[in-house]
């Protein structure tokens, strides 16, 4: 019988020369880089018109029982889509509770509790621009956790926020701060260090969990200064100009706001959702321009082109 050969199966030969589409993993950090760009953004301009909303509320409402009835409508709002996440994994939260717990004092206690004082004794558009300092400190936490900005990335940051203090000081680089405004700049340390922490966050702790457990936290710590507020300076009456910020600040400047911050660090972390919010003294600026009819001038637009230039070279891939 004739030997018979066996079939040998040739190599198939991939031509990779005329395929100019990305690799799938890289495709999909790309993708999530954009999305969580977008929740920076969304957070930052939810949180501009909450600085609107806290000046309003200033003369009627003591800044701590503001903040404390702020959380409270927070954690009505979340409760439906986060209740089930937090008892799932309370065995996980218990197990992280001092992360949690010094988060939920940075971000939830401290940081809007500074924000409502400061907005006793400076304006709306002084509280949305001294916030912008936040990006710097973000930026400075990141890089002493190891993390290379990079060269592009620092002089978006320098353009911003040469646009923010050129903004702030009208036109010149002094700028003279009152009482208010050293309270936000304590703010706006306090939110860079919860934005710190929250690159430290365990994965294993679901997002819903983490904020509506940080929201509970951040109320309980706030019991003790409402009840001697309530007890010294006396309530505040419901009427629809209390109501109506109150909703607005608990509803979306908090559970909204505050999801879409945290989504955002975890996508593309805290320097560069930092860089984002540099955009809030644009917001601010264009809320006042279109609420209350404040016009911006040639150095607001100058300072606002500066602004968005330096955002969009420090956070494009």
């Amino acid at each position: 019988m004739p030997l018979t050969t066996p079939l040998t199966r040739t190599p198939t030969t991939i031509r990779t020369d005329d395929v100019t589409e990305r690799p799938a993993p890289a495709r999909k950090l790309a993708k999530g880089a954009g999305f969580g760009v977008l929740l920076a953004l969304l957070a930052t301009v939810v949180w501009s018109g909450s600085f609107v909303a806290t000046r309003g509320m200033a003369d009627t409402i003591p800044p701590v029982q503001a903040v404390f009835w702020r959380w409270l409508i927070a954690l009505a709002a979340v409760a439906p889509f986060a209740a089930r996440p937090f008892w799932r994994q309370r065995a996980v939260i218990r197990r992280h509770l001092g992360f949690v717990a010094l988060a939920s004092l940075f971000g939830i206690a401290l940081y809007n509790t500074l924000v409502h004082q400061a907005g006793l004794t400076t304006s709306a558009s002084n509280m949305g621009m001294i916030m912008a300092a936040s990006p710097v400190l973000m930026a400075l936490y990141a890089r002493l956790g190891g993390e290379r900005l990079g060269a592009r990335r620092i002089l978006g940051m320098l353009t911003a926020a040469l646009g923010v203090l050129l903004l702030v000081g009208k036109g010149s680089l002094s700028v003279d701060l009152t009482a208010g405004d050293l309270w936000m700049f304590a703010a706006a340390l306090s939110f860079a260090s919860y934005s710190a922490l929250l690159r430290r966050k365990s994965a294993e702790i679901d997002q819903l969990a983490f904020l509506f457990t940080t929201f509970l936290l951040g109320a309980l710590m706030l019991a003790p200064a409402y009840a001697i507020s309530l007890t010294v300076q006396g309530g505040f009456p419901l009427t629809p100009t209390t109501a109506g910020p109150l909703l607005y600040v608990g509803v979306l400047s908090s559970a909204v706001a505050f999801f879409a911050w945290n989504r955002a660090v975890s996508l593309i972390g805290a320097a560069r959702a930092g860089v984002v919010y540099y955009l809030q003294p644009v917001c601010v600026a264009l809320l006042s321009y279109a609420l209350l009819g404040e016009r911006l001038g040639v150095l607001g637009m100058l300072c606002m082109a500066l602004i968005l230039g330096g955002v969009v070279l420090a956070t494009r891939r």
